[in-house]
């Protein structure tokens, strides 16, 4: 199975069932790498950490007794960069998908640092753990009285050259708005001089994604014709952009990590097969399938090409307070949250 069941004994000693994920993702919910670095090598040192399902509160235990592989999801890695020599040690495999936007005008990112500071971060990380490690994304790209198509690809433009060398990959996504009506709220109440006949226009019309996609494919190549061999991604879109050159992503994605991480024979036969292996007598794992098993994480979107992995984090406490995000249902929840818990609590996700 791609996640067992184990038991577990807690710091109580009480004994209960908990999900032993191979594959953490850490975290779509919140930036753990940002706040919660000392929560999270707390509770992998004790060994499992809890987890609530947003919809109805119930809660989870995860196990790390399994764990081969993290991936981190941040707008700012910096404060996690100090603990990762931890992983190393412990042989846990992790990689980083870093949201780097520059959307500083329209204090879209209230909390995050300004750009130049992020992209010196994005370099640190890139120079100690490895390009290939580190996931440039634009995300999300939105549309204003006063960001154009035009304007957004001459923010990734400027961002990019900074970034040149120091990553693979650039993934980005068009912004949702209309399905989220708490995102509509938040980008109404704490954007300045921005209205809700603005927000109806935040979505790019397919005119305006088209003309995006160009400008992106002239700017990588543009790139490769100075020597960055990037690729470019979307995340979670049906949009085809295949005769751009454009893939769908695999945010948490069994070839690259086959990929990067190819010296590890037996998480190279799981990505193969979703089976940890077991070694014969003489201690060699079994013959490693050609194809890789591919298997969608279905508790994601329809249209999101990630493989099977658990996601760790709690909603309602990322920092940043992004108006756009949809993982905070406002800015008072979260200051609220703030109050009760720090960044060196056990108990901001337990």
């Amino acid at each position: 199975m791609p996640t067992d069941k184990i038991k577990l004994i807690l710091e109580n000693s009480d004994i209960v069932e908990a999900t032993a994920p191979y594959i953490i993702s850490a975290s779509r919910s919140t930036d753990i790498p940002a706040f919660y670095a000392k929560w999270f090598f707390n509770r992998l040192a004790k060994g499992y950490c809890t987890w609530y399902n947003p919809f109805n509160q119930q809660k989870m235990y995860i196990s790390f007794k399994n764990c081969k592989v993290v991936v981190f999801w941040t707008k700012n890695p910096k404060s996690i960069i100090p603990y990762l020599h931890i992983l190393d040690e412990m042989g846990i495999h992790y990689y980083f998908q870093v949201t780097l936007n520059d959307y500083v005008k329209e204090g879209f990112e209230p909390n995050v640092p300004f750009v130049e500071e992020r992209v010196k971060t994005f370099i640190e990380l890139s120079k100690m753990i490895g390009k290939e490690k580190v996931i440039w994304r634009f995300d999300p790209l939105i549309i204003t009285p006063t960001i154009g198509p035009r304007d957004l690809l001459t923010r990734i433009w400027n961002v990019g050259n900074k970034l040149k060398g120091y990553t693979d990959k650039l993934v980005f996504s068009f912004v949702d708005i209309k399905a989220y009506r708490k995102v509509q709220n938040n980008l109404v109440k704490e954007t300045i001089s921005f209205t809700k006949e603005d927000v109806e226009n935040t979505e790019a019309n397919y005119a305006q994604r088209i003309e995006i996609v160009e400008g992106l494919a002239k700017i990588r190549e543009a790139w490769h014709k100075d020597g960055w061999n990037i690729q470019m991604a979307t995340c979670a879109e049906d949009i085809d952009l295949e005769t751009y050159g454009i893939e769908h992503n695999r945010c948490i994605d069994g070839e690259l990590m086959k990929r990067i991480f190819a010296g590890d024979k037996e998480l190279v036969y799981y990505l193969h097969t979703l089976k940890w292996p077991e070694k014969d007598m003489f201690g060699e794992i079994p013959p490693i399938p050609e194809k890789l098993k591919k298997v969608k994480d279905t508790g994601q979107r329809k249209v999101c090409g990630c493989m099977v992995s658990k996601d760790i984090g709690m909603y309602n406490t990322c920092r940043h307070l992004c108006v756009y995000c949809y993982a905070n249902t406002s800015k008072e929840v979260v200051l609220k949250n703030k109050d009760k818990h720090n960044d060196e609590s056990e108990s901001i996700i337990e």
